[in-house]
């Protein structure tokens, strides 16, 4: 059970600056393999380990719940088509995944029944992929992933394996794998996951240390070579969740990205006994707070960067290592609630963690996490699928895998949401990467202002170079408010600054953007939904979704204008097919201007929320008291 605390949690906000502090601890020592844990398996899920887990399963029913759905996806595994060597644009990730996906769940079940056809199924998934003739290393994150996956096929598998399959299996790692990496790590100029600041840095780093590990006794040269290089570059990315454990590319690949230092971490720590000071990172300890408190309750994230299309929270496994990790109880009885609806996966079992003696979990309806990309989220209850609930971002607009969406909002109410982002688009796009001032992504919709929740001045959208920090924020009982400066995000104005307010006892939401223009130009208020718009005059509007109705009223100015248009594009971009946008369409001005629109859901038997009177952004309040999860 899920219970509301009004307290805020937040810290101070950060303008927006990549600052990284080196982390402690972050080599290894010469001899460091004089601590290997010399038996198999020794990665992640020990022997050991794993007799006391199915000694669990005996009285914990969440657990062997848990493993009766592993067990059928082992089983649904046996006779799937074979993997083959076929990439996707310049990609052979899916593979590599599918890979990844499927050996967990047949090592595991060989390991938890002892039953060999579930051996022999991972057996031949792990031949055919190392008889493929590269990995391609060309991308990567391809390589990396293959190696995690076959390292974990070997050191799971080794008691059933022969010598001759043994070596078959560690020569296609090494030659596949770990010397491609020594490869990239030894150019004089690196590829630039080496040092990156985002998720490449976590899965081709993980990836490698992880294969070096697996048979690191029978060739121990590549622990020792990979090893000291991936440990001392880990922390550039690491010190990406520094302070407040925001993931900046958003939260699916806070998922991707978390996922891979929880393998890597976890690797270090069952063959080594040691992180070298990673797990120590500052920010890891929260950081699981990211993805559960930006889930809206229609299960949504607060979406952002190259999230996918209605990026839903599902089953995470990385929730439990952190948990477990960091004592962090009410993290895992989320996720425990999660998968009572939800399949579980091996990695779950991997990382279990018992649901705590009390299954209450205190969660704030306010939170304002401090990042380079600063994100508030707002809600007026948990528990409740139609409760409100209000999110808006800052940021800088060239992190990765970054939209033009400074100050982009959105909203969910009566089950729907309402206000939307459309996620990424095709990857494969031409010139989808070039992030430069008048590069080729900005001209893509999904990825420039005009998709996003974002004011317009002068019909254009914001600088590619733009910044945007979370100034002011605040709660009273009437409702909670938050303040973006996006001044810094466009060239047309002297000033914009942007006011997210939910009230009426938080059943309704105030959008409001203050402008001071020095030229006459238009400004426009847009918004991306969903839903059918019915434009009832200039200042009035009503949104339709499931049965259900959204109010849209403009407050100010006067002279605004309601209108709809199709987000709808052509190929080869996404199509958005059936997606709309509402537009405030204000004339050419200067001077100051204040955009101001109520979005009032209409809530069954309640009396209408009145609107609010207006007032200026600098009269809204003051920051509330500081709290913690």
């Amino acid at each position: 059970m899920i219970h509301s605390s009004r307290t805020w949690l937040l810290f101070p906000i950060l303008a927006a600056a990549l600052a990284f502090t080196p982390i402690a601890g972050a080599t290894v020592p010469e001899d460091f393999l004089d601590a290997l844990r010399p038996e198999h398996p020794r990665l992640m899920l020990t022997g050991p380990q794993l007799e006391a887990l199915k000694a669990r399963a005996e009285s914990d029913p969440d657990l062997r719940r848990m493993w009766g759905q592993v067990r059928e996806t082992a089983d649904g595994l046996m006779g799937a088509e074979p993997l083959r060597h076929e990439l996707k644009g310049p990609r052979l990730l899916h593979v590599s995944r599918a890979c990844v996906g499927r050996i967990y769940p047949l090592a595991l079940a060989w390991r938890w029944t002892g039953e060999a056809r579930y051996a022999e199924a991972a057996v031949e998934i792990l031949k055919t992929v190392c008889a493929f003739p590269d990995w391609n290393p060309s991308h990567f994150l391809d390589t990396a992933e293959m190696s995690h996956a076959v390292a974990i096929g070997y050191d799971w598998l080794y008691d059933f394996l022969d010598e001759e399959t043994r070596a078959e299996i560690r020569s296609a790692l090494i030659r596949l794998g770990l010397e491609e990496g020594l490869d990239a790590y030894n150019r004089e100029r690196p590829p630039h996951w080496v040092t990156s600041a985002f998720n490449w840095n976590q899965v081709c780093h993980s990836g490698l240390l992880i294969g070096a590990l697996a048979i690191a006794e029978t060739d121990p040269a590549y622990a020792e070579a990979i090893l000291p290089v991936a440990v001392e570059n880990l922390p550039n990315a690491l010190n990406s969740y520094n302070p407040d454990g925001v993931w900046t590319e958003g939260p699916a690949y806070w998922h991707y990205a978390t996922r891979y230092t929880a393998y890597g971490l976890s690797a270090l720590e069952s063959a080594l006994g040691s992180t070298f000071g990673l797990a120590e990172t500052p920010g890891l300890a929260t950081t699981a707070w990211f993805p559960l408190l930006t889930t809206g309750p229609t299960e949504l994230y607060l979406n952002f960067a190259d999230s996918g299309q209605n990026s839903r929270r599902g089953p995470m496994p990385t929730l439990f290592w952190l948990a477990r990790t960091y004592d962090l109880p009410g993290v895992a009885a989320l996720e425990h609630q999660l998968l009572e609806a939800e399949t579980a996966q091996a990695i779950h079992l991997m990382w279990y963690t018992p649901r705590a003696a009390s299954g209450t979990v205190e969660l704030p309806l306010d939170r304002v996490f401090e990042s380079t990309v600063p994100v508030a989220v707002t809600r007026s209850a948990w528990n409740d699928r139609r409760a409100l609930f209000a999110g808006i971002k800052g940021g800088y607009n060239q992190v990765a895998h970054g939209h033009l969406d400074l100050g982009n909002f959105e909203l969910d109410a009566l089950g729907n949401r309402w206000a939307r982002d459309l996620g990424s688009d095709n990857y494969n796009l031409p010139g989808y990467w070039d992030k430069k001032a008048g590069g080729k992504r900005w001209d893509y919709y999904r990825l420039n202002s005009l998709s996003h929740n974002v004011p317009l001045i002068g019909g254009a959208g914001q600088d590619p170079n733009g910044t945007a920090a979370i100034v002011g924020h605040g709660a009273d009982h009437d409702g909670s408010h938050f303040i973006v400066d996006l001044t810094k995000a466009y060239t047309q104005a002297e000033r914009v600054t942007r006011g997210l307010r939910l009230f009426g006892q938080r059943r309704a939401a105030l959008v409001q953007d203050e402008f001071r223009l020095d030229d006459a130009l238009p400004v426009t208020w847009g918004m991306t939904t969903d839903a059918v718009i019915t434009i009832h005059g200039p200042h009035s509007a009503s949104l339709e979704q499931n049965g259900e109705t959204l109010r849209v009223d403009v407050l100010a100015p006067a002279n605004a204008t309601l209108v709809s248009e199709s987000a709808e594009r052509p190929d080869p971009e996404h199509n958005n097919r059936g997606v709309k946008r509402l537009h405030v369409e204000v004339p050419p001005a200067s001077g100051t201007l204040t955009v101001a629109v109520c979005l009032r859901p209409v809530w069954p038997d309640e009396p209408e929320v009145p609107l609010p009177a207006l007032e200026p952004l600098e009269a809204w309040g003051v920051a509330a008291e500081e709290s913690a999860p």
